[in-house]
């Protein structure tokens, strides 16, 4: 299957200038869907990716991982924006084109030396990917690989990320 045929290119989104590779096109194609998680899953298992966890960055990075755990038989962590989780959290703040953001786990959400495979839908700059690993350092979690449906080559989110397996389905 064709993945890029099923997602929708919005110019000028959120700003001009900017292409917006819209998933909302692929996540209502059932067949796109299915064919999505399992690719990401046969993906993971060739790479030899077994994880404890995998982690989801808010908010569509949740779409993926969660189907995904439930695939690798691996529990589901997200991780939040700030004020989102209940418990004790770690924080880690990462650079937007205009600004700072930061991202949230659960102190107490995976036990040291956990192996952890973060999930999201994009890969761009790379800022919430290694804010990601960022966190998952605080908690002493062995981040073993990502996943992303979608990598966008031109923008090096990739060079800021620890040196472990990357997955992206469709290349840009």
């Amino acid at each position: 299957m064709e993945l890029k045929s099923l997602i929708r290119d919005i110019p000028d989104f959120p700003q001009p200038g900017i292409l917006f590779r819209d998933i909302t096109t692929l996540l209502n194609n059932p067949e796109g869907l299915r064919y999505t998680i399992d690719h990401l899953t046969e993906q993971c298992q060739t790479a030899n990716l077994i994880p404890d966890y995998i982690i989801g960055m808010e908010s569509r990075g949740f779409i993926f991982a969660t189907p995904l755990a439930y695939q690798l038989n691996a529990g589901f962590v997200p991780v939040r924006k700030p004020g989102k989780l209940p418990a004790p959290v770690h924080s880690a703040t990462y650079d937007l084109e205009y600004g700072t953001d930061r991202l949230e786990i659960h102190q107490d959400a995976i036990a040291p030396g956990s192996k952890v495979l973060v999930v999201d839908d994009l890969l761009a700059t790379g800022g919430t990917a290694k804010a990601t690993a960022d966190l998952l350092a605080q908690i002493e979690a062995e981040v073993i690989g990502f996943a992303f449906v979608i990598e966008l080559l031109g923008l090096g989110g990739k060079e800021k990320l620890p040196d472990v397996p990357l997955i992206s389905l469709v290349k840009y």
